[in-house]
């Protein structure tokens, strides 16, 4: 079953309160990690949430084209690729350039197992929407109860 981060355990909620407050100061700090071994965040930014029948992956890619996607699904993991690329002319002069650019990939788990030959994915308005089936074994069955007569 895959649950919301911040609402589960108090220690990623606490993390995910640090890095918001040291990300106003030092923007670079969300994805900082010495060790390799805490949760980062990167781009593109995702939620992630599901129902008894799917897992639901929401990712933001404004600017970009399905051209510039690619989406991958193997084994228990959902992986979202692709490149923004520079358009800023040669001859001109930067001042500012805080969107990033360049190549990407992102990689979630996904904590059961799925059906992959159904997962579809849609482009709208710069968000990308992953719908992933989860297998007919982990979804939930109503299990008819009998009446047994003495």
């Amino acid at each position: 079953m895959m649950l919301s981060r911040n609402t589960v355990n108090p220690i990623h909620r606490l993390r995910d309160e640090i890095d918001q407050l040291f990300s106003d100061v030092l923007p670079s700090f969300q994805t900082w990690d010495p060790f390799g071994m805490l949760p980062t965040r990167g781009f593109p930014a995702m939620n992630v949430w599901e129902d008894p029948q799917n897992i639901y992956v929401e990712a933001e890619l404004p600017g970009l084209k399905m051209s510039d996607i690619e989406v991958l699904v193997s084994g228990d993991e959902l992986t979202i690729k692709g490149e923004r690329r520079d358009t800023t002319p040669e001859s001109a002069s930067v001042h500012r350039r805080e969107r990033g650019m360049g190549s990407f990939a992102r990689t979630i788990h996904l904590a059961v197992p799925i059906e992959h030959d159904k997962v579809a994915a849609e482009l709208r308005d710069g968000v990308l929407s992953v719908t992933v089936p989860k297998a007919e074994a982990v979804r939930p069955r109503k299990i008819e109860v009998r009446m047994l007569e003495k």
